[in-house]
Parts: structure tokens; C-alpha cells; sequence
């Protein structure tokens, strides 16, 4: 794989983690162990069956609760928790192969690909859960969800494609910024004992 696409690869699944982290896990798996696609770095882990089925597992649990509103937001804020690291720590890993301070450098960037993701999907739910009919929230998560493959496959299949997403992405992250900062104020009071508002 070269370089290019691997770094597609590697922050394509970092901005995907902060979305729905299980549905890249278990995507990649499928795409390695039955499309023999070669994953880079240390990811050719995640083609384990075991990997895959508890992957499976949580995005089967994600798929349900994500399309309950105010359930959907319990567990993205629960996630804040998980899927930023698990976003740094999967692009650290497509560069496996590379110098370590390459690697740091990818655990930095993913990082924050997947805060700035995962920021602009709590932020925006929270918003869409003011709203007393359920469609709206619905249709949000299946987008989601359809994202979160879709991006999988165009960083496996059509690297340059997803860059231009991610790079979109990005930007509409820096539009729902403060939002997004209000939004983790609230995580960082509740966890301090200080409850307050997480919708904008």
C-alpha cells in the first residue's frame, strides 16, 4: 500500500471512529479477512474473527441506540471517552511499519480527526433531540451509519474521494465549533459533579 493510501486509510478511520467507531472496526475486518484487502501497519489485526464479531456486537447495540432520541446522546457522551483514543490509537497503528515518531504524529492527528467528528455528531444530535417527533433523529443516525461505511470503502477504494470528504468534514466541524466547545463543557461538568445542558 503506499504512502498516500495508507494515510488516507489511517485519518479516513480516525474521522470515521469519532462517528461510529464499531462500524470502521468491523468494516475493515470484513474488507481484510473477505475482500483481502491489505490493511497497513498493525491493522491487519482487526481482520481477527473475534475482532470482527465483538465489533459487530457493539455497532448491532450502537445501530439500536443511536436511533433513540436522548438515548442517542447518553451514549455519545459516554463515547466522548472512547472513540477519540480509539480513533488515535487506529491511525497510530495503520503507520506500524514507520518510523515512531511518525507514528506519534499520526496518534496526534487521528486524534483530533476523531474529536472533531465525534464533536460535530454529539453536537448536532443534541440539537436534532430538541425536536419532539423521532423521524428527524432516525434519518440522522441511518446517515450516519451510512457515512461511517461509506467513508471505510472510499478510503479502502478511493483514497483521494475520501480526503476531500474528510477535508469537508473538517470544515463543517469548525462551523458547529461553538457548539461543539459548549457541548464539551457540559461532559466535563456532569463528570464533575456540575450537570448541565448538553444541548446548544
Amino acid at each position: 500500500m503506499s504512502l498516500f493510501s495508507t494515510l488516507a486509510l489511517a485519518m479516513g478511520t480516525a474521522w470515521v471512529s469519532g462517528i461510529n467507531l464499531y462500524a470502521a472496526v468491523a468494516t475493515l475486518g470484513l474488507l481484510g479477512r473477505f475482500a483481502h484487502l491489505p490493511l497497513p501497519g498493525q491493522l491487519a489485526v482487526l481482520t481477527h474473527w473475534w475482532v470482527i464479531a465483538v465489533a459487530l456486537a457493539l455497532y448491532l447495540i450502537e445501530f439500536i441506540a443511536d436511533k433513540i432520541p436522548f438515548i442517542d446522546s447518553a451514549w455519545d457522551l459516554a463515547h466522548t471517552f472512547i472513540r477519540v483514543p480509539a480513533g488515535a490509537v487506529l491511525a497510530a497503528a495503520a503507520f506500524g511499519d514507520f518510523d515512531p515518531g511518525i507514528q506519534v504524529v499520526a496518534l496526534l492527528l487521528g486524534g483530533g480527526l476523531a474529536f472533531s467528528a465525534h464533536g460535530t455528531k454529539a453536537t448536532t444530535r443534541a440539537v436534532i433531540n430538541t425536536s419532539p417527533e423521532p423521524v428527524t433523529n432516525m434519518v440522522a443516525s441511518v446517515a450516519e451509519d451510512v457515512v461511517a461505511v461509506g467513508s471505510i470503502l472510499l478510503a479502502a477504494f478511493y483514497p483521494l474521494v475520501l480526503v476531500i470528504l474528510v477535508v469537508l468534514g473538517l470544515m463543517m466541524s469548525l462551523v458547529v465549533l461553538p457548539r461543539t466547545v459548549k457541548y464539551f463543557r457540559a461532559v466535563l461538568g456532569k463528570r464533575r459533579g456540575k450537570p448541565d445542558k448538553l444541548a446548544p
